[in-house]
């Protein structure tokens, strides 16, 4: 396998470090030192830090598009494709309880700044909504399939979001254990 390109290098990195410190508080000299790149080389790649922040969002989209994919073809009834999305609270709990959620931060602090690009990192929550409603409809939910999936976001959200204050591995695998729970008992018996 090739090495990832300065520009991939680029992304990856500034995608950490926007998860990691924020957007608005890590600068292009940040992230070409984290890098290993003089500054003139990153922005002979990205000409300003909003045209990056485009490229980390269009990468988180692609990546989450990926991982959804994934799931669908791995999970064999819906159920047990949406138990997917509630166990990445576990899978990602060290990282959740340093800097919370990836999608909802950035998000956040998009929104809080005012900045044209937080409709196109919104645009992950849609994604994912999108995605749960077409689980829960092949469910048998219906009409609920969008309330059920809005649901289930803003409760992970929720879970996300705490689990950053508290620190607390034990609520997040609570929240979890509650959330299958809540799944089972959506679950038609006959499944």
């Amino acid at each position: 396998m090739s090495e990832p390109s300065t520009r991939d290098q680029i992304v990856t990195t500034a995608d950490m470090l926007f998860y990691q410190r924020g957007f608005e508080p890590t600068s292009l000299a940040n992230i070409a030192g984290a890098v290993g790149i003089a500054r003139g080389n990153l922005t002979y790649h990205f000409k300003s830090k909003n045209e990056l922040l485009a490229a980390v969002i269009d990468r988180r989209l692609a990546n989450t598009a990926v991982m959804l994919t994934t799931w669908e073809e791995a999970g064999d009834h819906p159920a047990a494709r949406i138990l997917s999305f509630i166990h990445i609270l576990i899978m990602n709990r060290a990282r959740i309880m340093q800097h919370g959620c990836p999608v909802g931060t950035l998000s956040n602090e998009l929104a809080k700044l005012d900045h044209a690009a937080q409709a196109d990192a919104a645009r992950l929550f849609t994604l994912f909504a999108d995605w749960l409603e077409r689980q829960f409809i092949l469910l048998g939910q219906g009409d609920k399939s969008r309330e059920q999936a809005l649901h289930l976001l803003a409760r992970s959200q929720g879970v996300a979001t705490l689990a950053a204050a508290l620190r607390d591995e034990g609520f997040i695998r609570q929240e979890v254990a509650l959330m299958t729970q809540w799944l089972a008992e959506l679950t038609p018996v006959d499944c």
